[in-house]
């Protein structure tokens, strides 16, 4: 009987060993995490609290990994396709993340890091088109405000502004934010004619948002998102900066690149190469950079209440310069240089 127990008593001991083997060597599937990942988890958060630097690509990550004013501590931690990189910034204690193109990366990977790390702060980066025609490329904005300019409600041929919208009335959509209506764009109709256009008008939308210290399935709405204040006033002082204006020896701007707060900045996930469309949302809304992901980042941060700002730099003026121009393509890397140098004085700020 006692060699029973005994060996009763090693199974069991076995058992959870096999156990805790199994899930510390355990690839993580299904969204889950795995035990050794929990671990570096806990282990990193003992460290914290991290700014937390979200940028979408890695041309744009490139740079700053490459500063010498960044120090990596040589910790990764990945999941879900995300890589997290700890390192330093001056003396402050960071954490990277690329999110990939577009609104829904930007979200995903904003939430995860909010909610596996221990974050006192998200600062967001990148570059991005610009709307605004007395800005230049190269130069770099730290808007005041943020909206997500791609949702919205497609009003019904023949309807016009005063009608109300499908579902106003139980407050899913409103009039308020404004429209676009295609058919003041038709081209080749004489001064003073009538013209119309099937895909009538689509009106601006405010996004639901669940704050952290809200009432769970209690929405509320948001357009306008403004950053954090401290942050944004600590920002005004980088207007001083001396950029980059010149990719190499023959091929530089005409104008020298510069800091510059604006009051707003627009996303969507939409690369935007139309000068017709750059002039409207620049009359509606006033606003500066344009890009795909800075407004999902500033939701996320809303909703889950940390402080946040968003700095981009201008690659290229939405729509080109000239009928055929796109200056994206010969200004990137400029733009991102850029972009890395104002955040890197910013941090050392905080």
């Amino acid at each position: 009987m006692v060699c029973f127990k005994e060996n009763m008593a090693a199974l069991k001991i076995f058992s959870v060993m096999l156990f805790a083997f199994i899930l510390l060597n355990a690839e993580e599937t299904n969204g889950a995490l795995s035990a050794r990942t929990w671990s570096d988890i806990y282990k990193a958060n003992r460290n914290g609290p991290y700014l937390g630097l979200v940028i979408p690509n890695l041309f744009e990550m490139n740079p700053l990994l490459q500063s010498s004013s960044f120090t990596s501590t040589n910790l990764t931690i990945e999941f879900d396709g995300r890589r997290f990189r700890f390192g330093t910034v001056g003396e402050k204690k960071v954490i990277l993340v690329m999110t990939g193109l577009g609104m829904i990366n930007a979200g995903i990977t904003t939430q995860l890091l909010l909610s596996l790390f221990k974050i006192e702060g998200v600062v967001h980066y990148g570059i991005a088109g610009n709307a605004n025609p007395s800005l230049n490329i190269g130069d770099v904005t730290i808007p005041q405000y943020w909206s997500h300019a791609g949702l919205w409600s497609w009003q019904r041929y023949g309807q016009g502004p005063e009608d109300e919208l499908a579902l106003e009335s139980n407050g899913d959509y409103t009039r308020k934010y404004g429209y676009l209506k295609f058919a003041n764009y038709t081209v080749n109709v004489t001064h003073g004619s009538s013209h119309d256009n099937l895909l009538n008008n689509i009106w601006y939308q405010p996004e639901e948002v669940f704050p952290v210290d809200g009432t769970p399935e209690e929405r509320q709405h948001a357009f306008w998102v403004a950053v954090d204040s401290h942050y944004f006033n600590i920002s005004k002082k980088l207007e001083v900066l001396k950029l980059e204006g010149c990719i190499n020896s023959t091929t530089c701007l005409s104008e020298t690149p510069k800091v510059t707060t604006v009051k707003r900045g627009t996303s969507a996930s939409i690369y935007l190469d139309n000068a017709a469309y750059r002039s409207f949302i620049y009359n509606k809304f006033k606003v500066s950079p344009v890009d795909m992901e800075s407004a999902s980042v500033a939701l996320i941060c809303l909703e889950q209440k940390v402080p946040f700002i968003i700095i981009r730099a201008l690659s290229d003026l939405a729509g080109g310069g000239s009928a055929q121009s796109n200056e994206a393509s010969t200004f990137t890397s400029l733009a991102a240089n850029n972009s890395v140098k104002v955040v890197v004085e910013f941090i050392k700020l905080l």
